[in-house]
């Protein structure tokens, strides 16, 4: 197994695998195969085994919640959801692989560059759900049929609005560099964070390390997982955050916190979460099944109206009250560049930042 040393960030060479540079998009010699609607087979299978495992990097109250929606349309089939940090889940897998344990059924991650290996290493299964083949962008779902897209959301500013006025508030990425913020911002960390990792790739190409070596001059409080900056600002523990998830930001505002999110003027970083299923899972059927609910309309417009995130299933609708993606600029999502420069994007930015 390739990623048995947990070091995911090598060159992509002789694999088949190129992600064009935006979302999931890949060429590969193979199809995938024909798409699979949910059968009364397949649920019948999928009750004798019982239960699916499912490791995310979603925030835990999204998935639960996305669990519980899925446990009531089936409530034969129980769901664990084992959540953590993206960068963790992916050394979890790693490490569970190369002692020959296979306890995960699907995996969701904010770092597609993950996908990358796992594919590169021929254990994920392929399995394309109707509603995938039906609604899905073709940059949203692997030519092979090993993962779609689960989740789309943006890395972004935001702001207390109890501690700063909208007329004072940053409107970019190069406003953090003010003095008047020192001491006042918080950030996630690429070592920890799919989210946070993607984001730090897409930022230091386009505004290059020299902002993140002037961002480290502010004091900037470090955390970790992309969840916890929103929660910081929440608490009125920091006055803007630098980067951070924005669904966590459409929750808290929403349920009327002191909140609001900025969309950077250089762009903000896009962040895609696909799900994929392992070959080796425990529980395959029941693992299909769930696949298919996940990336269905139904559970697609549950995480947009409950979890704050964005979906690409053609069928359904953003929230109103909520700017729409197409009316933002977003910085591009590019898994493979992730892939190779990861590993030195952490050590770069845990140096710059003294952590």
């Amino acid at each position: 197994m390739k990623h048995r040393n947990l070091s995911r960030r090598h060159v992509l060479k002789g694999a088949g695998v190129l992600l064009a540079g935006s979302a999931l998009s890949t060429r590969v010699m193979a199809a995938a195969p024909p798409a699979e609607a949910v059968t009364p087979d397949l649920i019948a299978a999928a009750k004798k085994e019982g239960k699916v495992i499912y490791y995310t990097s979603t925030d835990l109250p999204v998935a639960e919640k996305m669990a519980k929606a899925f446990e009531a349309k089936y409530p034969d089939i129980a769901v664990r959801v084992e959540r953590t940090g993206a960068e963790r889940v992916f050394q979890r897998i790693g490490q569970e692989y190369a002692s020959n344990i296979h306890a995960v059924d699907v995996v969701n991650s904010s770092d597609a560059a993950h996908f990358v290996v796992w594919k590169r290493d021929g254990i994920l299964a392929p399995y394309v759900p109707e509603e995938v083949a039906q609604f899905y962008p073709a940059e949203h779902r692997d030519a092979d049929g090993q993962f779609a897209s689960f989740r789309v959301f943006l890395s972004i500013i935001a702001y207390n609005t109890s501690l700063v006025k909208a007329e004072e508030a940053p409107k970019s990425f190069a406003d953090l560099l003010d003095p008047r913020w020192k001491g006042k911002i918080v950030k996630g960390h690429p070592g920890y964070s799919g989210t946070i990792m993607t984001a730090t790739y897409q930022m230091q190409r386009d505004l290059g390390w020299s902002f993140f070596e002037q961002l480290a001059k502010q004091n900037v409080m470090q955390v970790q997982s992309s969840t916890d900056p929103p929660k910081k600002l929440d608490l009125g523990e920091r006055a803007v955050m630098a980067d951070g998830n924005e669904y966590n930001i459409f929750q808290m505002k929403e349920a009327g916190r002191s909140v609001e999110p900025v969309y950077a003027t250089e762009g903000s970083p896009l962040i895609v979460g696909p799900n994929g299923i392992f070959k080796a899972a425990p529980n395959p059927n029941a693992a299909k099944l769930f696949q298919a609910f996940c990336l269905g309309r139904e559970a697609q417009q549950l995480i947009i109206d409950v979890g704050g995130l964005r979906s690409v299933h053609a069928q359904t609708q953003e929230r109103a009250g909520r700017k729409p993606l197409k009316e933002i600029k977003t910085m591009k999502d590019d898994p493979a560049a992730v892939e190779r420069e990861g590993e030195a994007i952490k050590t770069r930015y845990s140096k710059i930042f003294h952590v």
